[in-house]
Formats: structure tokens, sequence, C-alpha cells
């Protein structure tokens, strides 16, 4: 059996979401046992980005300027901005935030993202698994992306996804959204 058969989402970590209308922010936080430096390269180099995270970019998210997203599921390329691109420390695109924070032994990442609130849950449990699967990554055993509806077919799914639901004092969503339904 191999790393990836064999992997299974961990409790729901500590995440917050800052309510605005129909649009909640996401606030996940991940220490990482990286340098930034390191933490900031997977975090804009396409080729890091396209093992973990839950979209595909056709240029470098390292500097100012546009770049294209494809989130997987959706097929659909979504031209972004970056607005801020401040290495190792900030990066800004689209509606997400990075901030990266040298600390003891690593790298404290703490993800903003703007999502609506009916998906809130299923947000914050698909960035858990992305977060697991950057973590692999970075310490040199990679278990390959597993985003959107391959995220929500582990057996660990349903329990992260409701545990991120009771923890934002909602209702645990019964239906995924359709990007993750054709993924």
């Amino acid at each position: 059996m191999t790393d990836r058969e064999q992997y299974t989402p961990g409790p729901a970590s500590a995440a917050q979401v800052r309510k605005n209308g129909d649009k909640w922010t996401l606030i996940l936080v991940r220490e990482l046992h990286h340098s930034p430096e390191k933490v900031w390269e997977s975090l804009t180099d396409p080729a890091h980005l396209r093992e973990w995270a839950p979209f595909d970019a056709d240029g470098s998210l390292d500097k100012v300027g546009s770049v294209t997203l494809t989130w997987v599921g959706t097929g659909r390329p979504q031209e972004t901005r970056v607005t801020r691109a401040d290495a190792p420390k900030l990066l800004e695109y689209g509606d997400i935030r990075w901030e990266l924070e040298a600390v003891a032994g690593g790298t404290r990442l703490t993800l903003w993202h703007s999502i609506d609130r009916r998906f809130i849950a299923w947000g914050a449990a698909g960035w858990h698994i992305a977060f697991d699967v950057l973590d692999r990554l970075l310490s040199g055993t990679p278990i390959s992306r597993m985003v959107g509806g391959e995220a929500m077919k582990l057996s660990g799914w349903p329990r992260l996804n409701a545990e991120y639901a009771k923890q934002f004092g909602i209702e645990t969503p019964n239906k995924p959204p359709q990007a993750a339904q054709k993924s």
C-alpha cells in the first residue's frame, strides 16, 4: 500500500471565518517545518502548485501581474491578478492572501480565502487536505495532489467536512459544489 492509499486527513484544525454578507473569508493556519523561502516557492512556482494546489497556474505567482488560474474540476481558465508578491512573506491574488511568518523550526503559513458561505466547510476541508499534501511534498515524501471530487472521495472527507461545519456553526453541506461533482 502506498503513502497516498494510506492517507487519511487528520482532525479539523482551528480555522476561522469572517462574515461579510454572502462572502465569508476562511482563515486557515498551518505550521510547516520548512523555511519561508521553500514554502514561498511552493506557493508561486507552477510546477510545485500542480503537485498540491487546487488550481494550475500558467505562470509564476512570484511577481505582480496577470496570471491565468484553472481550478481543478472547472476546466475554465480564470484571468487573475497578483496584486502583492513580497517574497517570502506575503502573496495576494484574486480572492486569496498568503502570509508566511518565520517561526522556530519553520514557517507559519496563513491562508485568507474569500469564499461563498455555502461552500465554507468544503473550502476548509479541501484546503486542509491540500496543506497535508503540501507538507508531504516539502518533506520529500510527495503523495500527489488530491483536490475537488477526488478529495471528496477520501474516507475521511465526510468527517472532516462535518468537523469544519460544526466549528463554523453551520449545517453540514450535503451536496458538493457543481465544479467538485465534475472532477
